[in-house]
Protein backbone atom coordinates (compact mmCIF):
# COMPACT_ATOMS: atom_id res chain seq x y z
CA UNK A 1 0.00 0.00 0.00
CA UNK A 2 1.14 3.36 -0.63
CA UNK A 3 1.99 6.54 1.64
CA UNK A 4 -0.63 9.31 1.11
CA UNK A 5 0.88 13.23 0.93
CA UNK A 6 -1.21 15.67 2.52
CA UNK A 7 0.23 19.46 1.48
CA UNK A 8 -1.82 22.66 3.24
CA UNK A 9 -0.04 25.93 3.92
CA UNK A 10 0.62 26.97 7.76
CA UNK A 11 2.25 30.21 9.24
CA UNK A 12 2.75 32.83 6.94
CA UNK A 13 4.59 31.29 4.09
CA UNK A 14 5.32 27.41 5.41
CA UNK A 15 4.06 24.70 4.02
CA UNK A 16 2.61 21.63 6.25
CA UNK A 17 3.02 17.99 5.23
CA UNK A 18 1.45 14.67 7.11
CA UNK A 19 2.50 11.54 6.14
CA UNK A 20 -0.21 8.42 5.82
CA UNK A 21 1.20 5.03 5.56
CA UNK A 22 -2.05 3.49 4.30
CA UNK A 23 -1.48 -0.60 5.48
CA UNK A 24 -0.97 0.74 8.96
CA UNK A 25 -2.83 4.01 9.27
CA UNK A 26 0.20 5.60 11.44
CA UNK A 27 0.55 9.28 10.50
CA UNK A 28 2.98 11.76 10.96
CA UNK A 29 3.71 15.39 10.54
CA UNK A 30 6.84 16.52 8.88
CA UNK A 31 7.45 19.06 10.77
CA UNK A 32 5.31 21.24 13.36
CA UNK A 33 5.03 24.16 11.86
CA UNK A 34 1.53 25.19 13.24
CA UNK A 35 -0.75 23.26 15.43
CA UNK A 36 -4.44 24.71 13.99
CA UNK A 37 -3.10 24.07 10.40
CA UNK A 38 -1.77 20.29 11.27
CA UNK A 39 -5.20 19.50 13.60
CA UNK A 40 -7.28 20.91 10.61
CA UNK A 41 -5.43 18.74 7.96
CA UNK A 42 -5.93 16.11 9.97
CA UNK A 43 -9.79 16.67 10.57
CA UNK A 44 -10.20 17.18 6.82
CA UNK A 45 -8.64 13.78 6.08
CA UNK A 46 -10.10 11.84 9.18
CA UNK A 47 -6.34 10.92 10.45
CA UNK A 48 -4.72 10.55 14.12
CA UNK A 49 -1.18 11.28 14.52
CA UNK A 50 1.09 9.10 15.44
CA UNK A 51 4.47 10.64 14.64
CA UNK A 52 6.46 13.83 14.10
CA UNK A 53 9.43 13.78 12.44
CA UNK A 54 11.80 17.44 12.79
CA UNK A 55 14.09 18.62 10.44
CA UNK A 56 16.05 21.86 12.18
CA UNK A 57 15.57 24.00 15.28
CA UNK A 58 14.22 27.00 13.74
CA UNK A 59 10.93 27.88 15.61
CA UNK A 60 8.71 28.09 12.89
CA UNK A 61 9.34 24.16 12.10
CA UNK A 62 9.32 23.13 15.56
CA UNK A 63 6.79 25.59 17.51
CA UNK A 64 3.71 23.38 18.27
CA UNK A 65 5.72 19.81 19.07
CA UNK A 66 4.60 20.63 22.85
CA UNK A 67 0.38 21.12 21.74
CA UNK A 68 0.34 17.99 19.18
CA UNK A 69 2.86 15.88 21.46
CA UNK A 70 0.21 16.22 24.73
CA UNK A 71 -2.99 16.24 22.20
CA UNK A 72 -1.70 13.25 20.72
CA UNK A 73 0.94 11.37 22.16
CA UNK A 74 2.81 11.30 19.07
CA UNK A 75 6.33 10.20 18.97
CA UNK A 76 9.06 12.88 18.24
CA UNK A 77 11.63 12.05 15.49
CA UNK A 78 14.48 14.90 15.12
CA UNK A 79 18.08 15.38 14.45
CA UNK A 80 20.33 14.53 17.14
CA UNK A 81 22.84 17.27 16.31
CA UNK A 82 20.30 19.64 17.11
CA UNK A 83 18.83 17.78 20.28
CA UNK A 84 20.21 20.50 22.69
CA UNK A 85 17.87 23.00 20.65
CA UNK A 86 14.31 21.19 20.58
CA UNK A 87 12.30 20.56 23.34
CA UNK A 88 10.65 16.87 23.16
CA UNK A 89 12.23 14.78 21.04
CA UNK A 90 11.90 11.53 21.87
CA UNK A 91 14.18 9.93 19.52
CA UNK A 92 16.87 11.03 17.97
CA UNK A 93 18.14 10.52 14.20
CA UNK A 94 20.92 11.68 12.23
CA UNK A 95 22.90 10.84 8.62
CA UNK A 96 22.76 7.17 7.38
CA UNK A 97 19.55 6.76 9.75
CA UNK A 98 16.55 5.32 8.68
CA UNK A 99 12.99 6.15 10.58
CA UNK A 100 9.84 3.38 9.85
CA UNK A 101 6.24 4.92 9.61
CA UNK A 102 4.17 1.81 9.82
CA UNK A 103 5.51 -0.02 6.26
CA UNK A 104 6.96 2.69 5.03
CA UNK A 105 11.02 3.29 5.42
CA UNK A 106 12.65 7.17 5.43
CA UNK A 107 16.48 7.56 5.46
CA UNK A 108 17.55 10.40 7.57
CA UNK A 109 20.41 12.54 5.23
CA UNK A 110 22.11 15.13 6.78
CA UNK A 111 22.35 18.79 5.17
CA UNK A 112 24.21 21.18 7.06
CA UNK A 113 24.06 24.74 6.44
CA UNK A 114 21.17 26.01 6.90
CA UNK A 115 21.29 25.14 10.56
CA UNK A 116 24.69 22.78 11.23
CA UNK A 117 22.44 19.84 12.13
CA UNK A 118 19.95 20.39 9.73
CA UNK A 119 18.59 16.87 8.10
CA UNK A 120 15.76 15.90 5.31
CA UNK A 121 13.72 12.90 5.08
CA UNK A 122 13.71 10.48 1.64
CA UNK A 123 11.38 7.90 1.42
CA UNK A 124 12.91 6.33 -1.91
CA UNK A 125 10.05 3.81 -2.34
CA UNK A 126 7.79 5.85 -3.08
CA UNK A 127 10.33 8.57 -4.43
CA UNK A 128 9.44 11.75 -1.74
CA UNK A 129 11.97 13.95 -0.36
CA UNK A 130 11.00 16.19 2.65
CA UNK A 131 13.47 18.55 2.06
CA UNK A 132 12.48 21.53 4.84
CA UNK A 133 14.99 24.18 4.31
CA UNK A 134 17.67 22.80 3.04
CA UNK A 135 16.36 22.73 -0.97
CA UNK A 136 13.53 24.77 -2.00
CA UNK A 137 12.22 25.29 -5.62
CA UNK A 138 15.26 27.04 -7.50
CA UNK A 139 16.65 28.30 -4.52
CA UNK A 140 18.46 27.01 -0.93
CA UNK A 141 17.62 28.40 2.77
CA UNK A 142 19.76 31.27 3.99
CA UNK A 143 23.24 29.73 5.50
CA UNK A 144 22.39 30.75 9.10
CA UNK A 145 24.96 28.46 10.91
CA UNK A 146 27.14 26.29 8.17
CA UNK A 147 29.69 27.32 5.35
CA UNK A 148 29.65 26.82 1.83
CA UNK A 149 31.71 23.46 1.76
CA UNK A 150 29.29 21.45 3.43
CA UNK A 151 26.29 23.20 2.39
CA UNK A 152 27.22 22.48 -1.49
CA UNK A 153 28.47 18.84 -0.36
CA UNK A 154 24.65 18.59 1.00
CA UNK A 155 23.02 19.38 -1.97
CA UNK A 156 25.13 17.54 -3.85
CA UNK A 157 24.15 14.37 -2.45
CA UNK A 158 20.42 15.69 -2.93
CA UNK A 159 21.22 16.11 -6.68
CA UNK A 160 22.10 12.50 -6.70
CA UNK A 161 18.83 11.51 -5.83
CA UNK A 162 16.79 10.29 -8.43
CA UNK A 163 15.07 12.90 -10.75
CA UNK A 164 11.61 11.90 -10.62
CA UNK A 165 11.92 12.17 -6.78
CA UNK A 166 8.98 14.71 -5.93
CA UNK A 167 10.23 17.14 -3.40
CA UNK A 168 8.23 19.03 -0.85
CA UNK A 169 10.04 22.03 0.35
CA UNK A 170 9.21 23.95 3.89
CA UNK A 171 7.87 27.55 2.10
CA UNK A 172 6.51 29.11 -0.81
CA UNK A 173 9.68 31.18 -2.01
CA UNK A 174 9.98 29.83 -5.64
CA UNK A 175 8.36 32.55 -7.64
CA UNK A 176 11.30 35.18 -5.60
CA UNK A 177 13.74 32.73 -6.40
CA UNK A 178 13.27 32.36 -9.97
CA UNK A 179 13.62 36.15 -10.34
CA UNK A 180 16.76 36.07 -9.16
CA UNK A 181 17.71 32.41 -10.81
CA UNK A 182 16.72 34.24 -14.46
CA UNK A 183 18.96 37.39 -12.88
CA UNK A 184 22.32 34.99 -12.78
CA UNK A 185 21.31 32.66 -15.46
CA UNK A 186 19.18 34.24 -17.86
CA UNK A 187 20.23 32.25 -20.68
CA UNK A 188 18.58 28.68 -18.90
CA UNK A 189 15.52 27.61 -21.31
CA UNK A 190 14.90 25.03 -18.22
CA UNK A 191 14.78 27.45 -16.08
CA UNK A 192 12.74 30.08 -18.41
CA UNK A 193 9.81 27.46 -18.67
CA UNK A 194 9.91 26.91 -14.75
CA UNK A 195 9.52 30.42 -13.99
CA UNK A 196 6.99 30.43 -16.41
CA UNK A 197 4.67 27.79 -14.92
CA UNK A 198 5.48 29.30 -10.90
CA UNK A 199 4.08 32.77 -12.86
CA UNK A 200 0.97 31.15 -13.57
CA UNK A 201 0.24 29.26 -10.59
CA UNK A 202 1.02 31.66 -8.68
CA UNK A 203 -1.91 34.32 -10.24
CA UNK A 204 -3.87 30.67 -10.19
CA UNK A 205 -3.64 30.76 -6.33
CA UNK A 206 -1.87 27.77 -6.41
CA UNK A 207 1.24 26.03 -5.01
CA UNK A 208 4.23 25.39 -6.60
CA UNK A 209 5.10 22.27 -4.92
CA UNK A 210 5.89 19.24 -5.24
CA UNK A 211 8.48 19.44 -7.61
CA UNK A 212 10.67 17.51 -9.76
CA UNK A 213 14.23 16.99 -8.32
CA UNK A 214 15.52 16.62 -12.00
CA UNK A 215 14.09 19.49 -13.59
CA UNK A 216 15.52 21.70 -10.43
CA UNK A 217 18.91 20.47 -11.00
CA UNK A 218 18.88 21.85 -14.54
CA UNK A 219 17.07 25.26 -13.31
CA UNK A 220 18.16 25.82 -9.81
CA UNK A 221 21.68 27.73 -9.91
CA UNK A 222 22.72 25.92 -6.43
CA UNK A 223 22.60 22.73 -8.01
CA UNK A 224 24.55 23.99 -11.13
CA UNK A 225 27.46 26.15 -8.77
CA UNK A 226 29.67 23.37 -10.55
CA UNK A 227 28.17 24.84 -13.99
CA UNK A 228 30.93 27.16 -16.12
CA UNK A 229 28.36 29.63 -16.83
CA UNK A 230 27.33 30.61 -13.31
CA UNK A 231 31.04 30.36 -12.16
CA UNK A 232 31.88 33.05 -15.17
CA UNK A 233 28.69 34.99 -14.05
CA UNK A 234 30.72 35.62 -11.00
CA UNK A 235 34.16 35.82 -12.38
CA UNK A 236 35.56 33.13 -10.67
CA UNK A 237 36.08 30.81 -13.59
CA UNK A 238 38.10 27.40 -12.41
CA UNK A 239 36.80 28.13 -8.90
CA UNK A 240 36.06 25.40 -6.54
CA UNK A 241 32.68 24.90 -6.44
CA UNK A 242 32.14 25.54 -3.07
CA UNK A 243 32.90 29.09 -3.47
CA UNK A 244 30.68 29.67 -6.93
CA UNK A 245 28.22 28.43 -4.28
CA UNK A 246 29.01 30.73 -1.65
CA UNK A 247 28.83 33.90 -4.42
CA UNK A 248 25.54 32.55 -5.25
CA UNK A 249 23.91 32.63 -2.26
CA UNK A 250 25.96 35.92 -0.94
CA UNK A 251 24.14 37.30 -4.66
CA UNK A 252 20.83 35.76 -3.39
CA UNK A 253 21.16 37.60 0.03
CA UNK A 254 21.54 41.01 -1.53
CA UNK A 255 19.54 40.41 -4.75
Amino acid sequence: MALIVDVFPARSDNFGYLVHDQASGRTAAIDAPEAAAIRNALIHRGWTLTDIFITHHHIDHVEAIAELKAAFGARVVGPRDEADKIEGLDELVGDGDTIELGDTSFAVMATPGHTLGHVVFYNAEGGHLFSADALFSLGVGRMFEGTPGPMWEGVKRLRALPDETLVYCGHEYTESNARFALFIDPDNAVLQKRADEVKALRLAGRATIPFTLGEDKRANPFMRADAPELARHYGLEGADPAEVFAAIRKGKDNF
